[in-house]
C-alpha cells in the first residue's frame, strides 16, 4: 500500500464547521499519479515507488524522460518523486494511484518549496528587533555586532545574517484533513501549506 501521493496547490478558501466555526483551508489537486518505477529490497535495498504527476507535452521532454515514461505506458510528467510503500504491498508498474490512498486518513504531512523572497535583511529573515527608531539614530535595521575582537577573531559559523530567504524545502506536519473530493481529485486541509499557487507537493500520511 502506498503511503502518500503527489499533488498541486490550488489556493486557499474557507469552510464552516457544523458548529459555526470558520476554518481556513488549502485546496490541493492530489493525483491521479502513475507508478513510473517500483523499488525493491532485492534490486535497490529498500521499498518505494516512483510516482509521476501532471502531464508534459512530448516536445517539451527529452529522450530519457520519454523512454522512462514509455516503460510505464504513460506520457512524460512534470513532477516525479519517490513515496514510501508498505513492505510486501502489490504495486505494479504503470498503475494509477488516486486519492483513494488517503480515504480514511485524518492527518497528513505536506512537503513543498516555500516562496522565494530573494535577498532579505536580518529583520525580515530572522525577526530581529532592530535598532532604536528614535530621532537621531543611524542604526535602524542593521544586525549589530556579528563577532568579537581577538577571541574568536572570526564570525561564528551559522551566525544569523542577511541573505537569501525562502525557496527551500520544508515539511508541515500533522495537517488536519477537512474534506476529500475523490470525484474531482481534490483534498482540503486545514491551514496553510508551503509554496505559491500551482506549486507541487508531496503528501504523506502522518505517523
Amino acid at each position: 500500500m502506498v503511503t502518500g501521493i503527489l499533488g498541486k496547490k490550488i489556493g486557499m478558501t474557507q469552510f464552516y464547521t457544523e458548529d459555526g466555526k470558520l476554518l481556513p483551508v488549502t485546496m490541493i489537486q492530489a493525483g491521479p499519479c502513475n507508478v513510473m518505477q517500483v523499488k525493491t529490497v532485492e534490486n535497490d535495498g529498500y521499498y518505494a515507488v516512483q510516482l509521476a504527476f501532471d502531464g508534459k507535452k512530448k516536445k517539451r521532454a527529452n529522450k530519457p524522460e520519454i523512454g522512462h515514461a514509455a516503460k510505464a505506458s504513460t506520457e512524460p510528467k512534470r513532477f516525479i518523486r519517490e513515496v514510501a510503500v508498505v513492505a510486501g504491498a502489490e504495486v505494479k508498474l504503470g498503475q494509477t494511484i488516486t486519492l483513494d490512498v488517503l480515504k480514511d486518513v485524518k492527518w497528513i504531512d505536506a512537503i513543498g518549496l516555500t516562496k522565494g523572497k530573494g535577498y532579505a535583511g536580518v529583520m525580515k529573515r530572522w525577526n530581529f528587533k532592530g535598532g532604536a527608531a528614535s530621532h537621531g539614530s543611524t542604526r535602524h535595521r542593521p544586525p549589530g555586532s556579528i563577532s568579537s575582537n581577538t577571541d574568536p577573531g572570526r564570525v561564528i559559523r551559522g551566525k544569523k545574517m542577511a541573505g537569501r530567504l525562502g525557496g527551500e524545502q520544508v515539511t508541515i506536519r500533522n495537517l488536519s484533513v477537512v474534506k476529500i473530493d475523490e470525484g474531482n481529485n481534490l483534498l482540503f486541509v486545514k491551514g496553510a501549506i508551503p509554496g505559491h499557487k500551482g506549486s507541487y507537493l508531496i503528501l504523506n500520511k502522518s505517523r
